[in-house]
């Protein structure tokens, strides 16, 4: 009988941990999944005791088989998986599900996100060539970087296909993406390749109970719960589980199958105690599917609209960026805020730590000018420096200051010479950070929503990329976008295209050259910044400061009268903040 029959019938039980079990025993260093091909007989034996303790799906001893966790040649994790899957099956024999076990492998960035995105996919491939169809992606902190696996899972095999995605999350119902635990759970849901859905690790019992209580399920897939034994102590350097608790920990997981879930078992800490535990207080056989769990999640109430755009259709939006400076002294930056007052602006953007290099914060920066001067502020958020933790701190302190409008980019690197003492973070890209915005305004300003924006790179070499990215953006909650400095009819044609395709709001970048010096840096130094032979021609090295600005007041004007048939604003960012240009170019 296939799993999705035998469920429709009844509840299952999953088995426990495998690797706190595995070291619990044997008390070795080594990854529990070198065992695979070292130590087979250790493996069998494990899942045998699961299964003789009431098991009805094995998790196969792959959790951490891949190239980042084994540092290993993909050869010898390829051949780790197909021993793990093998041994799996020969201890489950007929009676037992042999669920082929997937866990999270971890990127520092958006380089090597996209290779582990496709290690998910071979790893797949390799399971599926084993015979594998019921499969369990584990402590996932978003669904991003599986998607691709678990199409090629459908594409294979079909509707033979049986799809678990278990999330980690903490105490209070986050993931290490700063995802709550009913939107990862929407996420999940709105594939259909999914069969089921829930959490694993990250909490004791007690714990995933309350965070499944309050999630509004919409019934279309199946349950899963996996919690914790309990919380470890850290005991000479090793993480000890207390097996003290195992009647509680049976009790709960009772009631979590009470409550509505489908699949239930353990994770960290347990043992096939736990397991055997669980079997003698529920005889799954007998019992009756019941309805999904009862949500206390309310609906949020009318969102108001805190957009720097709001009610101003039809307008051409202004935009101007603001450095922050590189010491405490903001005289200059404020004097430039003020001068912009009665200019027609509609918001200040403030860059954050541009290039990797420290300057003051955007958001307390933009906080202190939208107090000194009442104008509509913006900072920029970056992900190279704050992981979710973090991220959520600072929402919440600007949102408590009244700072509603965010542009959310990925952020630029930290210069190679201050990479040994200062490390970037990069816990997400660009539209992850949007996610989690995304998630924030449902939960924590439901009331009155932050809006943020992202930007456009049109000068990347890949346009069909830049055009998918944006994309992505937009089903994030992105509200609009600020390209790059437009300074050519090709970067502006380049925008054109991107506008065609998306249907994007989107604010031109407008760069006002001062001097043949500031163009030739620009052209040199900044990535991103289009400035051919035709602009550099347009300044010569005599002239004066005067001159300087009025050839680059000219470009603008140019560049505007380009893009003016589709751009639905302009995003000014004036050299050394000389913003008294803008009055001579709008």
């Amino acid at each position: 009988m296939s799993i999705k029959e035998k469920l429709k019938k009844q509840k299952l039980l999953f088995d426990g941990a495998f690797g706190t079990y595995y070291a619990q025993i044997y008390d070795t260093k080594e990854l529990p999944e070198l065992a695979n091909t070292k130590h087979p007989e250790r493996v069998r034996k494990i899942h045998t005791e699961y299964i003789e303790a009431g098991a009805q799906i094995i998790r196969t001893n792959t959790y951490a088989s891949n190239t980042v966790s084994m540092d290993m040649p993909w050869e010898s994790v390829k051949e780790n998986i197909r021993q793990g899957y093998r041994i799996a099956k020969e201890a489950a024999g007929e009676t037992v599900y042999v669920a082929a076990d997937i866990g999270q492998i971890h990127w520092d960035n958006q380089v090597e996100r996209e290779s582990v995105s496709k290690e998910y996919v071979e790893i797949c491939r390799v399971f599926l060539e084993e015979g594998a169809n019921i499969f369990v992606f584990e402590t996932f902190s978003d669904m991003e970087d599986i998607c691709e696996a678990i199409k090629l899972i459908k594409n294979r095999i079909g509707d033979k296909a049986f799809v678990i995605v278990q999330f980690l999350v903490n105490q209070f119902g986050y993931s290490n993406a700063g995802l709550s635990a009913r939107k990862l759970i929407q996420q999940a849901e709105s594939i259909d390749s999914v069969s089921a859905v829930g959490f694993n690790c990250g909490v004791g019992s007690g714990h995933m109970q309350q965070i499944i209580r309050n999630i509004a399920f919409s019934g279309k897939k199946l349950l899963t719960a996996l919690p914790n034994a309990g919380y470890p102590q850290l005991v000479s350097n090793r993480m000890i589980f207390d097996n003290k608790n195992i009647d509680y920990f049976a009790s709960k997981v009772s009631d979590i199958a009470a409550d509505g879930v489908d699949i239930v078992g353990g994770c960290c800490g347990t043992t096939p105690e736990y397991i055997r535990k669980i079997r003698e207080k529920l005889n799954f056989e007998q019992i009756e599917k019941t309805a999904t769990v009862i949500s206390t999640h309310k609906t949020a109430v009318e969102k108001k609209n805190s957009s720097f755009f709001a009610g101003k259709e039809g307008k051409k939006l202004i935009a101007v960026e603001l450095a922050p400076p590189v010491g405490s002294d903001d005289e200059k930056l404020l004097e430039a805020a003020h001068l912009l007052i009665k200019k027609g602006v509609d918001v200040l953007t403030f860059p954050d730590s541009p290039s990797g290099r420290t300057r003051a914060d955007s958001v307390l920066m933009a906080e202190k000018v939208a107090r000194e001067t009442g104008m509509c502020v913006m900072p920029h958020i970056c992900c190279r420096d704050k992981n979710a933790i973090a991220m959520r701190s600072l929402m919440l302190g600007a949102h408590m200051n009244h700072i509603k409008n965010f542009l959310v980019i990925t952020g630029d690197p930290i210069p190679s010479m201050a990479r040994e003492s200062v490390k970037s973070v990069f816990n997400f890209d660009s539209v992850g950070l949007m996610r989690l915005m995304n998630d924030m305004n449902d939960e924590q300003f439901a009331k009155e929503p932050v809006c943020y924006g992202g930007a456009i790179n049109q000068g990347r070499r890949n346009l069909e990329v830049e055009i998918g990215r944006v994309k992505k953006k937009m089903e994030a909650g992105a509200t609009f976008f600020l390209t790059q400095p437009v300074s050519t009819k090709e970067s502006a044609e380049r925008v054109r295209r991107i506008k065609q395709e998306t249907g994007a709001r989107i604010l031109c970048g407008i760069m006002p050259f001062v001097s043949l010096k500031n163009a030739i840096f620009m052209k040199n130094e900044m990535t991103g910044i289009d400035v051919n032979d035709e602009v550099l021609a347009r300044f010569r090295e005599d002239m004066t400061r005067e001159e300087g600005e009025q050839a680059g007041i000219e470009l603008a004007k140019e560049m505007m009268a380009l893009t003016d048939d589709f751009a639905d604003g302009y995003y000014f960012s004036f050299p050394f903040n000389r913003v008294s240009m803008l009055e001579k170019i709008i």
